[in-house]
């Protein structure tokens, strides 16, 4: 393709669309309510052009954004002629290609001069979306009825007046009804400075420069991934991943994924297990964001980040009906952690094999809990998503070692965490503990990253706990010979104490919390990378300091003896732990 404009005109074009993208992220985190948007930053935003095809992705969270794609094409085929200046559209449906129907996501089309030019669109995590269940994640759900209200796309504003009689139906249906009305309306700010900055571009620089120039942004992204899967032999190469039997009962599945490669151009098909009466059916448009995330993990591409990336890939996510291709009306609210981050590590394996190169270990897997009650202090309900509560730990790669409290896999570093201090003043508990976790790191050459526990308990109310999530029965796989001496430190788990007693569950399960007691969720870590044997002997030293290994773990998973009476090191024995592995592994 050849260059139609400069390439100044053409960077500058492009930063001023990323600068659109971010303002629009600044937006929803100063106006958002809920502490999912103002805090964890639980949201993503995107523009597309009048195709309608992505230009660009924020650096959000990569279940929404692989996701959006399918979604915005579904959305404007639905409208069809019928988009006017001044409307804005809301939809959530996994079977009009949405994620799952927590993530609500507002598509305001821009015009100009009478022309629809872009679309400006954000998602983000509601903290409530109705249901028998708070926070939507029903683990006794059989069917999607079950689990919350569906929006098929529908227009909260239509040619610039706000339709009240919608909006409010909407609200009607969810619980804390203040902190969803302000993060739909913190939403459609959002969308409103994205075609602010939008509209401002187009003045400057004209419609056919700025298209020529968006072109060019997904033109190179296409030929960087052309580039990437050239460099890839031809063949067929199969990955495969383990989903764990989390408390359905249906014991565990497998995921597989098979690439093949052909020139310049790579197919992915999926097989998956049929889809089950349970909360982890994954429809169309959510898979694709795990495609998509085993991809890109794989590829490792600098930006443009654009829907030009996807040019030379198809998808095949298997026959409908199906635990990755769900249809009607099988539940699926756990799907945008389980099983996408499985399908996630299969998608990954697969191309690796490809090009054992670019081998790296998995991410922790989300494990993590929602809370809700009546706040004693206002006699409101409140009802959140704990992002702090997933925070697992990074993969470590083949130089390093993984990043502590980076994940879970499924939101790839983008989530945040948000202040003690505030959660606190927004509901009425206290977090008495949030912190990494000894031995969760998968040990290796280059051990895991730490994942995290974060515990807390009700002030004078009782709290309902919802744990959903996966990482409680299988650990974070490692990569290139890494090998766990520890098992049951590196899963996650929910941890119940009060009154002397102690509980574990493993399983996605609901349980009620009273004044006095403590509920701590536990999040695995990354996986490894290399022989946990050939990690030097400073590193565990530094890690058993640093408080991330125990004199336990670091004898059985590393061979590494050290004195507990002062943290010196046993030469000696670590010398025959050492050896003794040694001869074993010959």
């Amino acid at each position: 393709m050849a260059a139609t404009v400069d390439p100044i005109t053409l960077a500058v074009v492009r930063g001023a669309l990323e600068t659109a993208q971010r303002e629009m992220t600044l937006t929803l985190e100063k106006t958002g309510r809920s502490s999912v948007f103002n805090l964890a930053h639980d949201y993503s935003n995107a523009l597309f052009d009048h195709f309608p095809e992505m230009i660009l992705q924020g650096q959000d969270i990569p279940i929404h954004l692989g996701s959006l794609i399918p979604a915005m094409k579904c959305v404007a085929e639905y409208f069809g002629d019928d988009i006017q200046e001044g409307d804005v559209i809301y939809h959530n449906d996994p079977a009009y290609k949405g994620s799952h129907i927590l993530d609500c996501c507002m598509y305001k089309p821009v015009f100009y001069q009478g022309e629809l030019v872009f679309w400006s669109v954000c998602k983000g995590h509601l903290t409530d979306i109705g249901g028998p269940v708070p926070a939507g994640y029903n683990p006794d759900a059989k069917e999607i009825y079950a689990e919350g209200l569906r929006i098929p796309p529908v227009k909260l504003w239509e040619q610039g007046k706000r339709r009240e009689d919608v909006i409010n139906l909407l609200l009607t249906n969810m619980r804390a009804r203040r902190d969803q009305e302000g993060d739909i309306n913190a939403q459609y700010g959002a969308c409103r400075v994205g075609e602010r900055n939008m509209i401002a571009l187009l003045d400057k620089y004209g419609v056919d420069t700025v298209k020529a120039c968006i072109a060019e942004l997904k033109h190179a992204a296409d030929q960087q991934m052309r580039s990437l899967v050239r460099s890839v032999p031809d063949g067929e190469y199969l990955g495969s991943a383990v989903l764990e039997d989390a408390g359905h009962g249906f014991g565990e599945m497998e995921i597989t994924a098979k690439v093949t490669v052909q020139g310049d151009n790579l197919h992915i098909e999926v097989q998956s297990p049929p889809q089950i009466p349970y909360f982890i059916n994954s429809y169309e448009g959510n898979s694709m964001s795990g495609v998509y995330l085993g991809l890109m993990m794989f590829a490792q591409l600098p930006p443009p980040y654009n829907e030009g990336l996807y040019r030379c890939v198809t998808v095949d996510l298997g026959e409908k009906g199906t635990l990755c291709n769900a249809q009607e009306p099988a539940p699926h609210v756990n799907c945008t952690t389980t099983p996408m981050e499985t399908l996630t590590d299969a998608v990954r394996m697969a191309l690796e094999k490809a090009a054992p190169e670019r081998v790296t270990a998995s991410w922790g897997h989300a494990s993590g809990i929602n809370i809700a009650g009546i706040d004693p202090r206002s006699d409101e309900q409140y009802v959140t998503m704990v992002l702090a509560s997933i925070i697992s730990g990074a993969g470590a790669t083949q130089v390093m070692d993984g990043w502590h409290a980076c994940g879970p896999l499924s939101c790839f570093g983008a989530l945040s965490s948000g202040d003690i201090e505030l959660l606190e003043y927004a509901y009425p508990i206290i977090i008495h503990r949030y912190g990494l976790v000894q031995d969760s790191g998968g040990a290796g050459h280059h051990r895991g990253g730490s994942g995290t526990a974060w515990e807390v308990e009700p002030i004078d109310h009782e709290m309902t706990v919802i744990a959903f999530g996966e990482g409680r029965q299988i650990p974070t796989m490692g990569a290139a010979g890494a090998k766990n001496g520890l098992q049951g430190e590196k899963l996650g788990r929910l941890v119940v104490s009060g009154n002397g007693k102690e509980q574990v569950y493993r399983a996605n399960t609901i349980v009620t919390i009273n004044p006095g007691e403590r509920v701590t969720n536990v999040n695995p870590g990354g996986g490894g990378y290399g022989d946990p044997f050939s990690r030097t002997i400073e590193a565990v030293l530094d890690d058993y300091r640093n408080g991330l290994v125990s004199l336990k773990g670091a004898e059985l998973e590393y061979g590494v003896a050290i004195r507990p009476q002062d943290g010196s090191l046993d030469e000696e024995q670590t010398s025959r732990l050492r050896e003794q592995a040694h001869r074993h592994s010959a």
